[in-house]
């Protein structure tokens, strides 16, 4: 009878050793394949740190624009002046004007309000429209058509807004100091008076350079008189001949500068102020150099003339 084999001892020693070594062969292997996927997920990692720290630590690019500072212009004050002078106070300062209230606006009627007030520190729109209000001259006639804005567009009128400024917080009281026992001062020595200077005589004041005499050419009731520190209207009538000569094109400032001189011209020549028919022909001169180099003054040319016919026959 046959007896049954049983694995002995060393055998099964020996089988288990060559497993642990194929264990140890398969892992040294793959030692170099995960040493090398380590490395891979370091670098990958240390990469996406460094770009989301290059992302918020870059500074965005400012769309901010630097504003210039307001440029603010004064209203001038012309209360109390004739319209015709009033007119030429504003045009010179940049402003327009329009006429507000029941008297329409005559040359010598004269500004009894304003708005804004005189003073007033405004934003400078191009040309800030004034608001008059006038007062009827009961000496001068209201006759032909009254002019009650300015001969060019005006701009609106804006004020500055100005932020108020925080109110500083409240300083804390410093404790109340013990009062010291002020020592009684010694009695200052008498001082001698001074003798009394003779008073200096007052140096007579030089006699007023008399004025220029420009006897009106007639008279109108009401009309003011022409202001004498003010060119003579032949002479202004010269010099806006010369003006144009120097200025070819019509622009816009150009147009206005010669209207109003036009209008103190004819304006002045009306209330009969010194050489007024004389200013009137340089005038009409003029304004047919106007049509020829502008095309434009046919209006006023006829509106001189006018003018100078009144003139003549109120100076015979």
């Amino acid at each position: 009878m046959a007896s049954s084999s049983s694995p002995s001892p060393l055998n099964s020693n020996e089988g288990f050793a060559d497993k642990r070594i194929a264990v140890a062969a398969r892992l040294t292997s793959l030692i170099p394949r995960i040493v090398a996927l380590t490395a891979i997920l370091v670098l990958g990692s240390a990469t996406i740190s460094f770009a989301a720290q290059g992302q918020f630590s870059a500074q965005p690019t400012s769309n901010e624009v630097e504003v210039a500072p307001t440029k603010l212009v004064t209203v001038p004050d012309v209360r109390g002046q004739a319209y015709v002078f009033a007119k030429g106070t504003l045009e010179e300062a940049g402003f327009a004007w329009r006429v507000v209230g029941s008297v329409q606006g005559y040359p010598a009627n004269s500004v009894a309000s304003q708005t804004p007030a005189a003073g007033t520190r405004i934003v400078d729109t191009g040309m800030p429209t004034i608001q008059l209000g006038l007062s009827k001259n009961g000496g001068y006639s209201q006759e032909g058509t009254p002019e009650n804005a300015s001969p060019y567009d005006g701009t609106a009128i804006r004020f500055l807004l100005r932020r108020a400024k925080p109110k500083p917080a409240a300083k804390p009281k410093p404790a109340a100091k013990p009062k010291t026992v002020a020592k009684p001062k010694a009695k200052p020595k008498p001082v001698a008076k001074p003798k009394p200077k003779p008073a200096a005589k007052p140096k007579p004041k030089p006699a007023p350079k008399p004025q220029a005499s420009r006897r009106p050419d007639f008279a109108v009731a009401g009309a003011p008189t022409e202001p004498l520190d003010e060119i003579t209207l032949p002479d202004r009538a010269r010099g806006l001949q010369r003006w144009l000569g120097a200025h070819p094109k019509p622009t816009n400032a150009n147009v206005r500068h010669w209207l109003y001189q036009h209008e103190w011209i004819v304006t002045g020549a009306r209330f009969g102020w010194w050489h007024g028919a004389e200013a009137l022909e340089i005038l009409i001169r003029v304004d047919r150099q106007a049509q020829r180099q502008w095309q434009l003054g046919k209006k006023s040319e006829a509106a001189a003339s006018r003018a100078l016919s009144a003139a003549r026959a109120k100076s015979q």
